[in-house]
This record gives C-alpha cells, sequence and structure tokens, in this order.
C-alpha cells in the first residue's frame, strides 16, 4: 500500500509503564543508576515494567472504518492516545496523514473550571481551528450539542451525558480527516446517540474512523476491518464480522472457565468474509405476492464455523414452510417452521435450544430460544438422546442481501448457561428481486394510500 493510501500506519508500537513500590523507590531510579555507571557498576533498575502495548503493527487505509476491541486493561485507550499524540511511545513508529479529532474517555481535554463556550474555543484550536474559523461555527456547534444555557456554565457542572455532547459537537465540526471514538457515546441518551451515529454514517464517505466499543454488534455495524486487542498485542486482525466471532467464543470461554472448554470449528464456512454467493434468479416465484422477494434457504451446518465443548452436538437446522410451496424458497409473510434437532453427549438438566437471524454485517435481526416453554414446562435430556426445538413463526420481508442463521444448543437458565454448541451460519438465506426500501426487515402492507382531507 502506498503511503498516499494510508490514513495511519503503526509499526512496532510498544509502551511501557514504570511501575514503583514506593516514592523512595523512584528517587532511588533518578539518582543511583547514573552514579552506578559513573563507578563502573552495572546500573539496577528499581521499578518493574508494565507493558501496556507490545509490538503493535497495523495499516488504516483512507476512508476505512476499523473498529477496535478487547477487555478493559487490554491497551485500547493506550493505543487511542498514542495515535493521537497524547502520549508517547516507548517504542516503534506512528504515521498519521491528515487532522485528526478524537473523543476518548470522558471529559478529556476539557478545563473544568472553563465554561462550555471556552471549552468549545480551547479544544477547536487545539485540533488545528483558527479564532475566526470557530467564530463562524459556533453557533452549529452550540445547537449540535444542545446543552441550552448550559454552555455558558463552568464544565464541572455538568453531567456525564453533557460532556459528551459538547465533546462530540466540537469532533463533528472541526472538518477531521481521521475520527477517534472511544466507548464515551454509551453514556449519552438514544436521541443523542442517533445524531452521533448520523453524523459517522456520513463522515465514513470520505473520512478514516477508529472505532472503540465493548458492543460487537456496534463494531460489525460501524465497521469493515477489525483489531482485536489482548494484554497489549494483536490477537486477531481481520473483518469486523470474524473477528468479533472470535472475541466473543474468547469471552465465553473466560467466563465458563474450566468448566467446559470451546473447541473452534475451523471449517471454510461460507458465511463470513465468502458469504454465499449464490443468487436464486433462475427460480421462478410464486405469483402470490406483489413484493417481488425471494429468499432461497440453503443448509450450511457441514461447513458452519463456530465451538463446542463436545457435551452436545446440533445435528441438523431445517426451515419449511408451513403450507406447501416451491421448495427452500420464501417469500416473507407466511408462516415457517425452523427446526434444530441435537444430540446429548452428556446429560443436560436444562437443555436449551434458539436461533437468531443475522444479516451481513453481523447485526442481529430477530431470534427465539426453548426457555419459555422450559420455564413451565421442564424438560432433562439424558445421555444419547436426540432432542429437537420448533419455532413457528410469520417470516418477515427481508431486504434484498444474504443472511445467515445463527444456532447453538446449551444447558442452564437465562442467567447462569454454558453454550455447548454454537454455529454462526447453519443456514444461508439469499433474498434477490427484493422491492423493500426501508429498515433491516419488512413488513407487507395491506394498504398506502394518499387522499385530501378537506380542500
Amino acid at each position: 500500500m502506498s503511503s498516499s493510501d494510508v490514513a495511519i500506519r503503526v509499526t512496532n508500537l510498544s509502551k511501557r509503564y514504570e511501575i514503583y513500590a514506593n516514592p523512595r523507590e523512584r528517587l532511588n531510579q533518578f539518582i543511583l543508576p547514573r552514579l552506578q555507571r559513573l563507578t563502573g557498576q552495572s546500573p539496577k533498575q528499581y521499578f518493574s515494567e508494565f507493558w501496556a502495548l507490545k509490538d503493535v503493527s497495523f495499516e488504516i487505509r483512507k476512508g476505512e472504518t476499523v473498529g477496535i476491541i478487547g477487555r478493559n486493561g487490554s491497551g485500547k485507550s493506550t493505543l487511542l492516545q498514542l495515535i493521537c499524540g497524547t502520549l508517547t511511545p516507548t517504542s516503534g513508529r506512528i504515521q498519521t496523514n491528515g487532522r485528526i479529532a478524537a473523543l476518548l474517555e470522558l471529559g478529556s481535554g476539557f478545563n473544568p473550571e472553563f465554561t462550555g463556550r471556552e471549552n468549545v474555543y480551547l479544544n477547536a484550536a487545539v485540533l488545528g481551528l483558527s479564532k475566526t474559523e470557530i467564530d463562524e461555527r459556533f453557533e452549529d456547534i452550540a445547537a449540535f450539542a444542545d446543552i441550552g444555557q448550559f454552555i455558558e456554565q463552568p464544565v464541572k457542572t455538568y453531567s456525564s451525558g453533557m460532556y459528551v455532547r459538547l465533546a462530540f459537537a466540537v469532533i463533528a465540526h472541526v472538518d477531521a480527516d481521521i475520527l477517534v471514538v472511544d466507548e464515551a457515546l454509551s453514556v449519552g441518551d438514544a436521541v443523542f446517540t442517533q445524531k452521533c451515529m448520523r453524523f459517522i454514517r456520513r463522515f465514513q464517505e470520505n473520512g478514516s474512523l477508529i472505532f472503540v466499543s465493548h458492543d460487537t454488534a456496534s463494531v460489525q455495524n460501524l465497521c469493515k476491518s477489525g483489531i482485536w486487542l489482548k494484554n497489549g498485542k494483536v490477537e486477531k486482525i481481520g473483518t469486523a464480522n470474524s473477528v468479533s466471532q472470535a472475541y466473543l467464543q474468547y469471552t465465553l470461554q473466560e467466563i465458563y472457565g474450566e468448566e467446559s472448554k470451546l473447541i473452534s470449528i475451523t471449517h471454510t464456512a461460507i458465511g463470513d468474509e465468502t458469504f454465499a454467493k449464490e443468487t436464486v434468479s433462475n427460480v421462478e416465484p410464486p405469483q402470490t405476492i406483489d413484493y417481488g422477494a425471494i429468499a432461497a434457504v440453503r443448509e450450511n451446518i457441514h461447513a458452519a464455523k463456530g465451538w463446542k465443548t463436545g457435551k452436545a452436538e446440533i445435528v441438523s437446522v431445517a426451515l419449511t414452510r408451513r403450507v406447501p410451496g416451491v421448495e427452500r424458497v420464501f417469500e416473507g409473510g407466511e408462516i415457517v417452521r425452523l427446526t434444530i434437532r441435537a444430540k446429548a453427549h452428556e446429560s443436560l438438566q436444562n437443555p436449551i435450544l434458539g436461533f437468531l437471524v443475522r444479516d451481513r454485517l453481523g447485526q442481529d435481526l430477530f431470534g427465539e430460544n426453548t426457555l419459555p416453554f422450559t420455564n413451565s414446562l421442564p424438560v432433562s435430556i439424558g445421555l444419547g438422546v436426540t432432542f429437537q426445538a420448533i419455532f413457528e413463526f410469520r417470516l418477515p420481508m427481508l431486504p434484498n442481501g444474504q443472511y445467515a442463521v445463527m444456532a447453538s444448543v446449551a444447558n442452564g437458565d437465562i442467567h447462569d448457561h454454558i453454550q455447548h454448541h454454537w454455529m454462526h451460519d447453519a443456514l444461508i438465506i439469499n433474498v434477490s428481486s427484493s422491492k423493500i426500501r426501508y429498515g433491516l426487515v419488512g413488513i407487507a402492507f395491506k394498504r398506502v394510500q394518499l387522499e385530501k382531507v378537506n380542500e
């Protein structure tokens, strides 16, 4: 990749912190190693090392959106601060092309004694705007933040939501080339979060975005690529979908501990970077609807990725019609039956079977599990027993695209359970010729009419 195509290039980046047991050790480190070198002795180290980042390397193209995920303490915030220049690396290099605007931890960059207005001028000036430019944009910034007269009050009186409103309003109006957003948006209210997401969508058309969140669904929704940081090192780089799936398995393994070992299923799956390519344009649809959507379902159970513990496994997943029609072809709006069949390799006291339908970005559209039934009518499964769950529902109208059905078998209850077999893409649904225009899931309208009420 040529340098002109790169927004951010990180090469062997490391950040070390020196941890001192007490103030005396800090003083010793400042004085004694120098004296030891002067006297020909090998200098002694009076601190322990903590590497927040170690040999991190990656590139972000111009116009690319990258999600960074990882547990608390994995080095995400340190990496962002190094990219933004608020920290100095111990070793390695960072190259950036363009103006960077960042929304990091809550209240960063604000002087609590200054008013909101004064902090707008301070932050925008740090980001490279002249006073004249800030004057021209101030009203727009204030309108975006929408905190009323509080903009004339010291920010130390602000709520966490007001902090975020003002901080995001500034970075949204500085014409940045690179936008860095940490998890601060999680404290905003729904209305403001939607406003921020609309801005981010517009920004993605031309700018480069680094988005940090514990919400893997948001990462998959917003980002093309993903980076998983673990203990200060890059654990995985890939598509946002593949990185999120790997991180989900890791976090569940951390929760389960030694109780159950999750073994990755490493088939070459069709549901991710190479989501099903075939279409169903050659299938003649039943002439019963006006929307023209055709959804063809293909079983993918033998190639599905995921994990298993070996204590239970899914053996089949099928989607069928309740009434006769073209096999494995659906229009949306009809009653369908999803059947998940599994086999127990150990006794299961509280088995759970469930599914989720996800779009190509990994967003959960709808799903269900058997807990509502077994809460009132408990069912236990013995060793070697095959069992199944049947879900009957009206299939939504799906916009044109490709979808995966995630299926799982677990044991436990809603608060404490172990997923014994998780399949990310047990079924692949291909929808073509769709006329649905709005939303993630559509409905068939019975009537749409425009009329005059009075003259």
